[in-house]
């Protein structure tokens, strides 16, 4: 399913899964937005849905959060379930609560200003609240629920500096423990974090955890560990897998290998031109300086290929990577429209109660991309 132009990838935008070698189907969602981004999968008893945000341009106050489930055909057309006309909602995760709830959680921002942010929690189709976590918090990985029944949410802090610009210099990553349903959260600092943003938990047994992490500075993924089920984290460290400054999705297969969705590729390795930031077109009127201090974020570094790795070593080499799909990943623009933007980014990845792995995508900003391969796809690797 090699679509080049805006106009091919909106007439492919039917939610047809469609067969497209042995053992792998795709689709691209249905979605009545010009943009399209950051989806999110998870499996359910009801089956796999896919959350993401949709709207004219990240940032956008018309950005909000849709959501479509996945029959035995396809994707059915998506369905707005925020509505916030004055902040722009993003990265959605959906989490099904031990209590019964359906929850939806996101953030809610102005315009660029992320250190800004709120997180809102709200039962699928019901009022938000907002959590009581600081200004600037960012969600992006799946809740997951500890043995005493905690629910652990994993955050990064979009750092602001007094009369500057937040550019993402000053973020650091956190998690946030929840003993009381949501009701009230405390947080656990990520020590030495700074740049580490995007936090994904995978659990490797018992009281052990590790994270994972899409880096400020574009140059390699980083890892920490727990010991005690999330109450201290050691220093992030690198591992073998670059990273651009996009997001990663990590999980635990059933067969015990941690997989990693991501674009393998990072600013040393292309050093072609950069954008100034993450929101460059909003053309927001902001005197302020931009953030000093911190670390030096980079942005612009291309988006590609998909590609998936896998580690049998609990997530600190990955030496098995797969290419899904390839292309020139240019990302020097969020535009939609004009056909510049090329990126194919932001991975979720399931694996199904059934062995199947599920991976979307966001495909040139215009859509979102779903491709399912089979469990006798992965017994090959």
């Amino acid at each position: 399913m090699a679509l080049a132009t805006p106009a091919e990838i909106a007439d492919g935008m039917d939610g047809i899964l469609r067969t497209t070698s042995p053992a792998r189907r795709e689709a691209l969602l249905d979605s009545p937005c010009i943009q399209n981004h950051a989806a999110f999968l998870s499996e359910a008893p009801d089956g796999v849905h896919c959350l993401w945000f949709g709207g004219s341009l990240e940032g956008k106050s018309d950005i909000s959060i849709y959501r479509s489930s996945l029959t035995d055909s396809g994707w059915e057309k998506a369905v707005r379930v925020t509505d916030d006309p004055d902040r722009s909602e993003q990265n959605p995760v959906e989490f099904d609560a031990p209590d019964g709830r359906r929850l939806l959680l996101h953030t809610a921002q102005p315009g660029g200003n992320q250190d800004r942010c709120v997180v809102r929690m709200r039962v699928l189709g019901e009022t938000p609240e907002d959590l009581t976590l600081p200004a600037g918090t960012f969600i992006r990985g799946p809740v997951h629920v500890r043995s005493d029944g905690a629910w652990m949410l994993p955050l990064f802090r979009c750092v602001s500096r007094p009369g500057e610009k937040w550019t993402g210099s000053h973020d650091t990553a956190a998690l946030a423990i929840s003993t009381d349903s949501g009701a009230t959260w405390r947080e656990i600092e990520v020590p030495g974090s700074i740049g580490c943003v995007h936090m994904t938990l995978v659990p490797l047994g018992g009281a052990r955890w590790a994270a994972f992490f899409r880096r400020r500075q574009a140059d390699f993924v980083y890892r920490t560990d727990s010991e005690d089920d999330g109450e201290s984290w050691s220093v992030p460290q690198a591992t073998d897998v670059p990273n651009n400054n996009s997001s990663i999705s990590v999980i635990r297969l059933a067969d015990g290998r941690i997989a990693m969705a991501c674009n393998p590729t990072n600013a040393a390795e292309h050093p072609e031109a950069r954008r100034e930031s993450l929101y460059d077109e909003l053309g927001e009127a902001d005197d302020r300086p931009n953030a000093s201090g911190g670390c030096n974020p980079t942005w612009g570094v291309p988006r590609a290929p998909m590609t998936l790795c896998f580690s049998e070593d609990e997530g600190k080499t990955f030496p098995v990577r797969l290419t899904v799909e390839d292309g020139p990943g240019s990302c020097l623009h969020n535009n939609s429209v004009d056909g510049s933007n090329k990126e194919m980014s932001y991975p979720s990845l399931i694996q199904a109660t059934d062995g199947t792995l599920h991976l979307a995508y966001t495909y040139h900003r215009r859509a979102i991309k779903h491709v399912a391969l089979g469990p006798e796809w992965l017994e090959q690797q």
